[in-house]
This record gives structure tokens, C-alpha cells and sequence, in this order.
């Protein structure tokens, strides 16, 4: 450390997006272990947040062990818990129908959300990733919708990084049911949902000007930080090019090839 205060020093708060920035599909980002080492060392405040609805908040707590970041379920943000948040405050006594795998249904039943059985009884949709989605599901939600059930989603993501490429992510489900319907989604817990932020805010306790949000999405991690009044850094490790940031309208203050480069001190600043 040369002494000068870095991107590491200044913020008493630091978010973390997790997918194709502290990992890729099975395999940690070099560096990013080291990284959260040092924050941690400085005590600063972290907490990981993840669109991703296929696994439990138990299971990115384990494996972020596995890449020797020790965390607890404490750090972990998922828009499980937005959703959980969301419909014991504005729907308790709502019946949903879930469009979503295992993880998401177990942590919502968990949580005391119950589930309808028909359409006539639906009170909310709520949207997420399934990866054996199909044509009953499609049909289930959208004779719930023509009787006046309302729709949520947890998150907006088109595709999901993966070792190798991508794959389609809850944007192609919340694309088909929007196409059939007529209808937008009403509201989306995830990024770049301002509720997922201020969420993330109230667990991590610290003012939004006083806080980095670190993601690989232009439209999600970065849109919803700068939405917060948080400061942002783009890493170039997940779903985002250096190229894609020229052209777009939503722009970081920091541009980083990996979470590494806030141990190397090599950001960019782009303002």
C-alpha cells in the first residue's frame, strides 16, 4: 500500500453482486477471496446480493466458504427476502402462485406465504426464474391475470452468466407472461429495484452516498446503486464489456477489470 487513500478506503460500505463478479458458474474470480480478506481486515461493512433464485441463500453462503470468503447468512441478499418483505407488508393474507424452482418455493412456504391451487383463487403471480418452465405455467398465470390477480417478479435479468457463455434468465418467463397478458409486471423486488436497495441499506446500516455497489450489469447492479445515490464500479468479469459501457446511458464511476483491481488500485474512473 503506497499510503494514498484508494476506491478500498473510502466507503464504510461495500455491496457485492455475485454472479460474474466474486464468481463464474463453479469457479472464483482471481483475487476476489483476497479482496473481501481486506475489507474484512478493515472492517467495513459487506453484504452480497444475487438476482438468482434457483439456489438458497444457504447454499451461496457455502459456497462463498467454499472460495474461502467467510461469511454468514447475515451477508447474503436475495430477492427472496424482498419478496418475503414485500407480501407480508402490502398482501398477508394474498394466496400466490409461484413461477419458480424448489429454493424459492421452500423459502417463501418458510417464510408463511401459501399457495393457490386454480386461477379463481390466485391473488398474486409472483415471476422468477424456473428453469422447466412451460406452457401450464403460462396458462396458470394467465387466467389468474384475466381474473384480476396482480404480478410480481423477483428479478428482470435476460440471461445469466455462466462458464462459457450465458444462459436465459426470469426475463424470458416475465416476457412470455407480458406478451399473453398485455401486462406489465407490477413491481420487481431484485435489482435494480430500489427496494432491494434499501433493503440493502437497512441490513448494512449505512447512508447510501457512503456505500460502492460492485456488479457486472450495466441495467441491474449499476442502475440500481446510482438509483440509491450509491457510488458504483462495473466489473468487466460477467455480462458487461468495455465496449457495451461506450454506448450506454446508464455509465459507472468506476470501471474494473475484476474485483481484483481494487486490491491492484488499477479502477478507472469515468466521470
Amino acid at each position: 500500500m503506497d499510503g494514498k487513500e484508494t476506491i478500498m478506503d473510502q466507503f464504510a460500505g461495500y455491496i457485492f453482486d455475485l454472479d460474474g463478479t466474486i464468481y463464474l458458474g463453479d469457479n472464483a474470480i482471481e483475487g476476489a477471496a483476497e479482496t473481501i480478506h481486506y475489507l474484512q481486515s478493515h472492517h467495513k461493512k459487506m453484504l452480497f446480493l444475487t438476482n438468482k433464485t434457483i439456489e438458497s441463500r444457504e447454499r451461496y453462503v457455502k459456497k462463498l466458504r467454499g472460495f474461502g470468503i467467510d461469511v454468514g447468512l447475515e451477508n447474503l441478499l436475495s430477492p427472496s427476502v424482498v419478496t418475503l418483505q414485500y407480501l407480508h407488508k402490502h398482501y398477508p393474507n394474498a394466496l400466490v402462485y409461484l413461477i419458480g424452482e424448489a429454493a424459492l418455493k421452500d423459502e417463501l412456504q418458510q417464510g408463511g406465504i401459501k399457495f393457490a391451487e386454480s386461477p379463481e383463487e390466485t391473488d398474486m403471480i409472483v415471476v422468477s426464474w424456473d428453469r422447466e418452465f412451460h406452457y401450464k405455467h403460462l396458462d396458470f398465470a394467465y387466467q389468474s391475470i384475466r381474473q384480476g390477480a396482480r404480478m410480481i417478479a423477483t428479478h428482470p435479468d435476460r440471461t445469466c452468466p455462466v462458464s462459457g457463455g450465458e444462459v436465459p434468465d426470469c426475463g424470458g418467463m416475465i416476457g412470455a407472461i407480458e406478451a399473453v397478458t398485455n401486462r406489465k409486471i407490477d413491481v420487481i423486488m431484485g435489482k435494480p429495484s430500489t427496494l432491494m436497495a434499501s433493503t440493502a441499506l437497512n441490513i448494512l446500516q449505512v447512508e447510501a452516498s457512503d456505500c460502492l455497489m460492485v456488479g457486472d450489469r450495466l441495467e441491474t447492479d449499476i442502475l440500481m446503486g446510482q438509483l440509491a445515490g450509491m457510488r458504483t464500479a462495473l466489473v468487466l468479469t460477467g455480462a458487461t464489456s468495455a465496449e457495451d459501457v461506450q454506448s450506454a446511458l446508464v455509465k459507472p464511476e468506476y470501471i474494473l477489470n475484476s474485483v481484483f483491481d481494487l486490491m491492484l488500485h488499477e479502477q478507472v474512473r469515468t466521470e
